[in-house]
């Protein structure tokens, strides 16, 4: 007889219960966009369902290509993605669209329709995902506009707002669908520290008032710290350095998790691309 999960018991003497199926696994993935370099390298990640998980790591390092890679933009080149069971196939448009429909995305610089309103932001992917009557757009767009704080906004051109609104109204329309997920790209680049806190406390509250997933891909460690449950920390060779809660990656020892952290200028992590020596590179004789 197969051995279940209830099979080993605490040292209480109870049963443990099952570890639950995270919503997204990344298994030994690699990916590169072309045969030069290879972004991320043999990753693997699980994140849990209803928790706030940071992607950490300086520029370069593969954060918005894994954001990419669940979203079914670009295949992996090796290993696989799970969406809630399911493997991601960036090939089956079918598929990607009904997975798409669960999960929400906040660009890195909003991508906002500057043509529209930010009334009509919000509501396009409502008009695109769904058959709902148009009155019922409008409460669920005025809901959502009222949840970040913006919905005297509503009838606005993009252009009549800062980059603070704009990065707000962009979190409303990501979150338009209720997804199961919704993934952040950099949400607090850019934002004064008001902006910011407001972002960052905005992006927790949703997570526990609707149950959602969140991924926020950053480089600003205090502010994920603050509202994250777990964090995994990538190296610009694409790998994984570290993971864990914010205390224990705090609490770490190792050398490149420390000076990232600390924003420190030596350590394991060059400021250089690699590159030829200087002289070499100006033809000036050593």
């Amino acid at each position: 007889m197969r051995r279940g999960a209830w099979d080993n018991p605490t040292p209480f003497g109870r049963r443990s219960m099952p570890e639950p199926q995270p919503l997204i696994e990344i298994d030994r993935v690699s990916f590169g966009y072309d045969a030069s370099r290879t972004i991320l390298n043999d990753v693997s990640l699980r994140f849990a369902r209803g928790k706030v998980t940071a992607i950490l790591g300086g520029s370069g390092c593969g954060k918005t290509t894994l954001l990419r890679l669940i979203a079914g933009v670009y295949p992996a080149t090796q290993g696989q993605v799970i969406f809630d069971g399911e493997r991601v196939n960036a090939g089956n448009r079918e598929q990607l669209y009904r997975l798409r429909r669960r999960l929400g995305m906040l660009f890195q610089f909003g991508a906002l329709f500057t043509d529209l309103t930010v009334f009509d932001n919000v509501a396009f992917p409502l008009r695109e995902h769904s058959k709902l009557p148009e009155s019922m757009i409008r409460d669920i767009v005025l809901m959502k506009l009222n949840a970040v704080g913006l919905r005297g906004a509503a009838p606005l051109r993009i252009s009549q707002v800062s980059g603070g609104m704009a990065r707000r109204i962009a979190l409303a329309r990501a979150m338009a669908l209720d997804p199961e997920l919704i993934m952040y790209d950099e949400p607090f680049a850019g934002l004064d520290p008001i902006s910011m806190g407001v972002a960052a406390n905005l992006i927790r509250k949703l997570n526990d008032t609707t149950g959602a997933t969140s991924l926020i891909v950053s480089h600003d460690v205090m502010e994920c710290f603050l509202i994250c449950d777990y964090a995994y920390l990538l190296s610009s060779q694409g790998r994984v350095v570290a993971h864990g809660r914010p205390d224990e990656l705090r609490a770490s020892t190792h050398p490149e998790v420390r000076q990232f952290i600390g924003g420190e200028p030596d350590g394991p992590v060059r400021f250089h691309y690699p590159a030829p020596p200087l002289a070499q590179d100006l033809g000036v004789a050593a």
